[in-house]
């Protein structure tokens, strides 16, 4: 059991701000006090400035770079690529500049660099943090042998809206399954040791509430509660500074009317002195200076007093920092001192990265791109990844006697394959559903050009092969485009004419599988009726087709759970497994359809709960739910004892059975509900798991031990509470299932 986590997250609020008390003797300290003591006011500016473009530098380096980089004007720069650049101006840093202060190299390296592992979604979907340490391993390899040595990631914001584009880019909607992967991707970026030629440095983002954008629209408004901020959203960054990470982004988004990267109570009270960072922190792109959009900086000088003051450290493209900060010390808007501290945070990530001592890359550091061990590993997490979702009359796995027809314009899209935020990998050599198959295959016909096509023009060639098949294999779902940052959708199903080619295909009468490829949920209400079975690949990475040939044609058996609800509609969304019950929450044994309601019916007779007419109150498929290729059964619920106090511990079983005939690993679940408290408490709450691999036939009872830590929760007034009453707990295979148990805290 992930103890660890528990108290981790009960230190929260107890945590002082050492990271401002530093001891006098500490080296690290002492180096950064000699370094800022000889700097100028112009030098300290500079360290603060993160420069470069959204796209590689092309041509000779602009002689205002260097020059800048010469004066000691810059601290890092952005996607400078190129490593003859990269070489040239870490030498006039270290060799010209006035204090010899290396640069920084920073880059979205967010899950994969050439070799592109499945996006952060898809991983959360393993529930195999291993799987992310790989990630973040072999992205820091590579990534670092063309000299970056920072990343901007991983991505903790807790998502609950599907229609979210960077909901690709997170580890879903669940605080201890995101923190567990957060804490995983740093481990594999960083390293064990920020020195090594290998360690790229990793970012937490964003802090905070950017996945709580309202109505699911990128850079929105986020509106959250501080018990729901405490308990929900902080518990994956906590983790991530418990983690060792090195820095931190401020995001977009405005919390509660204030912009982030100018609130000095979420950067400063409540980063630093309450959580214990002591990294720096890095502003997202331009998101000092949009607070003058948002309406809370009056101009440039008014964003860079806000920011500067609020505590974030270097400011990211936008030059607010570099343009006014002398005149607001000058004008007394500003503390100098204020500005030593965001310098001094700098600086000692540089020196714990060790670039004081060997500031350039290892030129004969090649990262192994695309090594056999790398594809290897991108495969085997692009496999663990799919979630079957449906499997009637046992469809899948695909027998090597049939004709298939392979169909679908994600079939063979190497580029679309591979999915958002990976701007190094190179579609060559990603490794399609189709080139991993076509030996196998009956044939193959897109049907359709790319995702979004409204074109039947190539229907009948795909309706002809269908028609000599004995099953057919639509792989669709989105291109990579239509998720990542700023391509929020208001509705979510499949794009283009594709829901249509599959209901001509539905008329042959042959079975379909459905395999989707996209960076989110899809709502597939009009045509899951039409299919016997569904595969959610997710944007499975450079390795995705040879993945899914294993899983389909059952060289492995799936394992993947949903680290996210799927909804019916988009209209459900947000949605989300662990929300509270309402006063009349809804019941099957009492919703009414709307296509059932009598004509001219009484209004009462609707039964006045909690839920939608037309598509009820229950997800398409919950959180924590996946298929196998055989069956799990579970009995034998036991707890150890009924009641506990404070500190104690509980034991809590149930016998799993591979009941079917082939060899597989369950994902087994525990879920706690606190049935009465000071703030109402949600449903239930994922607190462990433990995946388990069973031969067919073989049982095995899965334990689980339940600390008293694990029930504490953040009350109205943030104080961590624990609260005696009633708790019931559920082994499950997922949110909506389970053999439940109760226990009393005395």
């Amino acid at each position: 059991m992930r103890l660890s986590y528990y108290f981790t997250i009960t230190l929260l609020l107890f945590i002082v701000s050492c990271n401002q008390q530093k001891t006098p003797t500490d080296p690290i300290e002492q180096k950064v006090e000699a370094l800022l003591s000889k700097m100028t006011l112009e030098e300290k500016i500079g360290q603060t400035a993160l420069r470069g473009t959204s796209s590689r530098v092309k041509g000779a380096l602009p002689e205002e770079m260097k020059e800048a980089v010469r004066k000691g004007h810059v601290g890092a720069f952005l996607n400078i690529m190129n490593t003859d650049y990269v070489d040239e101006l870490q030498q006039i840093a270290v060799t010209e500049s006035p204090n010899k202060i290396p640069l920084i190299f920073g880059r979205d390296v967010i899950h994969g660099f050439k070799t592109i592992f499945p996006i952060p979604l898809a991983t959360a979907a393993t529930w195999d943090p291993k799987q992310a340490e790989n990630t973040g391993r072999i992205s820091a390899i590579e990534g670092t042998s063309s000299g970056i040595n920072w990343t901007f990631a991983p991505m903790l914001d807790i998502a609950r809206d599907s229609r979210w584009g960077r909901v690709a880019e997170s580890p879903g909607e669940d605080p201890y399954l995101g923190s567990l992967m957060g804490e995983a991707y740093i481990k594999g970026f960083q390293g064990d040791n920020l020195t090594d030629k290998t360690s790229m440095v990793a970012c937490a983002k964003h802090f905070i509430g950017y996945g709580a954008a309202v109505g699911g629209r990128d850079y929105n408004t986020a509106i959250i509660s501080d018990p729901l901020l405490y308990n929900v959203y902080l518990p994956p960054f906590q983790a991530a500074i418990d983690a060792n990470v090195q820095t931190f982004m401020s995001s977009f988004n405005e919390l509660n009317g204030v912009p982030a990267s100018g609130d000095k109570k979420i950067m400063t009270d409540l980063l630093r002195n309450k959580m214990g960072f002591d990294g720096f922190v890095v502003s997202d792109w331009n998101s000092i200076t949009e607070m003058i959009p948002h309406g809370y900086a009056a101009d440039e000088k008014h964003a860079a007093e806000l920011a500067s003051n609020a505590g974030v450290d270097m400011e990211m493209t936008s030059q607010s920092y570099e343009h006014h900060i002398k005149t607001l010390i000058k004008e007394g808007k500003l503390e100098e001192k204020q500005l030593d501290f965001l310098v001094k945070n700098i600086l000692r990530v540089k020196i714990r990265m060790g670039l004081f001592g060997n500031p350039h890359r290892d030129k004969k550091h090649d990262g192994h791109l695309y090594s056999e061990k790398h594809l290897s590993l991108a495969k085997d997490a692009a496999a663990k990844s799919m979630v079957l979702l449906k499997n009637e009359n046992t469809i899948l796995p695909l027998k090597k006697s049939q004709k298939v027809a392979l169909i679908g314009p994600l079939a063979d899209a190497p580029l679309d394959q591979m999915g958002t935020w990976c701007f190094d990998g190179e579609k060559e050599h990603s490794q399609t559903p189709y080139m991993a198959m076509k030996e196998k295959v009956y044939g193959y016909e897109a049907g359709l050009k790319y995702s979004r096509d409204k074109s039947t023009s190539q229907f009948k060639k795909a309706i002809q092969l269908a028609k000599k098949s004995d099953v057919i294999v639509f792989v669709g779902g989105e291109e990579a485009i239509l998720s990542g940052e700023a391509h929020s959708r208001a509705e979510i199903n499949l794009p283009g004419a594709q829901e249509e080619l599959i209901h001509e295909l539905s008329k042959l009468g042959k079975p379909i599988v459905l395999v989707i490829m996209a960076g989110r949920p899809i709502t597939i209400g009009n045509i899951k009726d039409e299919v016997e079975g569904i595969l959610m690949a997710w944007h499975g990475g450079t390795m995705a087709g040879p993945a899914l040939n294993d899983i389909l044609y059952g060289n492995i058996a799936p394992e993947g759970r949903l680290p996210i609800t799927w909804p019916k509609s988009s209209g459900q969304l947000p949605y989300y497994y662990n929300h509270k019950n309402t006063g009349r929450p809804a019941k099957a044994e009492k919703f009414v359809q709307m296509y059932d309601i009598p004509v001219g019916a009484w209004q009462s007779s609707l039964g006045n709960e909690s839920h939608y007419l037309d598509v009820g109150y229950l997800p398409e498929y919950p959180f924590g739910y996946g298929l196998s290729y055989t069956q799990f059964a579970y009995s034998e619920i036991k707890i150890s004892k009924k009641e506990i106090v404070e500190n104690e511990t509980i034991e809590v079983s149930a016998l799993i059975k591979n009941t079917g005939k082939v060899e597989a690993t369950e994902t087994v679940q525990l879920y706690i509900q606190d049935v009465i408290g000071s703030l109402t408490r949600p449903v239930r709450e994922l607190k462990d798991y433990e995946k388990v691999f069973l031969k067919a036939g073989e049982s095995k009872r899965v334990t689980f031990t339940i600390h008293t830590d694990q029930l504490k929760f953040y009350n109205r007034d943030l104080k961590q509470v624990l609260e005696k009453g009633d708790f019931n707990v559920w082994i499950a295979p997922s949110a909506a299932e389970g053999l439940k148990e109760s226990f009393i805290l005395k």
